[in-house]
């Protein structure tokens, strides 16, 4: 369940800064009233977090990436 998570809000990161780099448009400063605020900050950390989970998916035996299809 922790690996869907983390890759869930990794998915979403990236998501929200192609549309940054896109469209010029942060969608979490623009919801939360900019970058500086708490909740945004938050918002923030736990994709920095999943992503760094999701390395961990890259070298795991049982892995989806390490099963041949």
């Amino acid at each position: 369940m922790l690996d869907k998570l983390a890759l869930s809000l990794t998915i979403i990161g990236g998501i929200i800064w192609g549309i940054v780099g896109v469209f010029g448009i942060n969608v979490v400063e623009v919801l939360f009233n900019g970058s500086l605020n708490i909740i945004a900050r938050i918002i923030y950390t736990l994709v920095g977090l999943s992503s760094l989970w999701c390395i961990s998916l890259v070298f795991r035996e049982n892995s989806v990436a390490n099963r041949e299809l």
